[in-house]
């Protein structure tokens, strides 16, 4: 029963990855749980700016760490989860298989170097109580804490120039700065992606149009 449930709460952070990966203003459709911080829930997702900002940093969406041609949703249909049973064994190959798989999702060659800016939820990795000074950006409310990580072209390991306040952890964020490829294993899970945070700042609802 505990493994096909643990699953079925991966599966859903899973799907809600692959099937709405655009990143919608709040986008619901996670794991169902209490509201969290500032009133998120297991699976909201940010709204990007109603105009893109200028500056040096391009703006970027959790799409483009994505390659064009890695399609997880033909994986997902291979585990055949209509076929287990509560206490089926396996459902505990099945976990593996899908880690396996999100652990060495693909990313985008492309983006190294690249200076960037992109939205996100802060998973901390290294903290002393008072400021963080290590942590994985995420996609949505709950990855990594709630729910299993996702895919690790959807993590990025962050190294901010600055320490953020250790409030805000699972809080929204903006980070800017310039990213590599390569992947970082940590016990909140292996991000593909690594950011030099060269500007950190809270997220702020973006102004209907």
């Amino acid at each position: 029963m505990k493994n096909l449930r643990t699953l079925c709460a991966a599966l859903a952070a899973s799907t809600l990855l692959v099937a709405a990966l655009s990143p919608v203003a709040l986008a619901q459709g996670g794991a169902p749980a209490a509201p969290g911080q500032a009133g998120y829930q297991v699976g909201d997702r940010l709204a990007g700016p109603a105009a893109a900002a200028q500056g040096a940093f391009r703006e970027i969406t959790w799409d483009d760490l994505i390659p064009a041609d890695w399609k997880p949703e033909a994986f997902l249909a291979d585990l055949k989860l209509d076929e287990l049973q509560d206490a089926d064994p396996r459902a505990s190959e099945a976990m593996q298989r899908m880690r396996d798989e999100w652990d060495r999702a693909p990313v985008v060659e492309r983006l190294a170097g690249a200076s960037v800016r992109i939205p996100g939820f802060v998973v901390p990795l290294e903290t002393d109580g008072e400021q963080i000074r290590e942590f994985l950006l995420v996609p949505y409310f709950g990855a990594c804490v709630h729910v299993p990580p996702p895919p690790a072209n959807q993590l990025i390991h962050v190294i901010p120039d600055k320490p953020v306040p250790a409030g805000w952890n699972m809080l929204p964020v903006w980070v800017e700065g310039v990213m590599a490829v390569g992947r970082v294993d940590s016990e909140m899970g292996v991000a593909g992606y690594q950011l030099r945070g060269i500007k950190v700042e809270e997220y702020q609802e973006p102004l209907p149009e």
